[in-house]
């Protein structure tokens, strides 16, 4: 059976760049790795995403955006992340059920045990291992995602500085329910540094420590 490791984060963090890192990294240590993301990941779930995230579409309400994030979810849990770890492969995921909670939860004020209830329908009980949330201020991290990805702005990036405030308290009070679950780190570190925290602590949750592995990141994180 493989491992489930999942992504989370504000608008800007990085965590789709450090996902690709760890995926490379992990995948040249000779593991079978599957990267994927949500919403989307599937013809379904992709439709779902584009519909989602138009930022053109501001007539969504709030339990209608909650249903279609998570049958975007079943559909990659049941399509992709399953067969994945069946096969035996390290399966990471760009955002999971707990981004619903920290966006519709704590964001949109929704209530958190509906939500739970509906995640556990839409993953089937598939809880990650181990979750990694890259934490940065709210306005910063906006400001890094307008900056370098402006043709990217999406629907929920649109929402009022507030509601992202209450989305990124969520993640902290969810990864503080859960701490050994959850990786917090410090997203305004430079980019080789929290690759090797992420990898050293994905390494040790699979009991496996490559010499070379460790050491090719480090000669790396010395010439950054």
């Amino acid at each position: 059976m493989g491992v489930l490791i999942t992504f989370e984060g504000a608008e800007g963090s990085g965590k789709t760049t450090q996902l690709r890192m760890l995926a490379a990294a992990l995948a040249q240590a000779g593991y079978r790795v599957v990267a994927t993301r949500e919403p989307g990941g599937t013809r379904i779930g992709d439709a779902i995403r584009t519909l989602l995230l138009d930022h053109r579409r501001v007539e969504i309400s709030p339990r209608a955006e909650t249903l279609l994030f998570q049958a975007a979810r079943a559909q990659i849990v049941d399509e992709v992340i399953r067969p994945a770890l069946a096969a035996g492969s390290i399966v990471l995921c760009d955002r999971y059920a707990d981004s619903t909670l920290a966006y519709q939860g704590y964001g949109r004020g929704q209530s958190l045990d509906t939500l739970k209830l509906l995640g556990d329908y839409a993953t089937d009980h598939l809880s990650p291992t181990l979750t990694i949330y890259l934490d940065i201020d709210v306005r910063e991290g906006l400001a890094r995602k307008r900056a370098g990805a402006p043709e990217e702005w999406n629907r929920m990036e649109n929402l009022d500085i507030n509601f992202h405030q209450r989305v990124r308290e969520g993640y902290l009070a969810l990864a503080a329910a859960e701490p050994a679950r959850w990786l917090v780190l410090d997203a305004t570190q430079p980019i080789e540094a929290l690759h090797r925290t992420i990898l050293l602590r994905v390494l040790a949750l699979l009991g496996d420590f490559p010499e070379n592995l460790l050491q090719m990141n480090s000669g790396e994180a010395e010439r950054s």
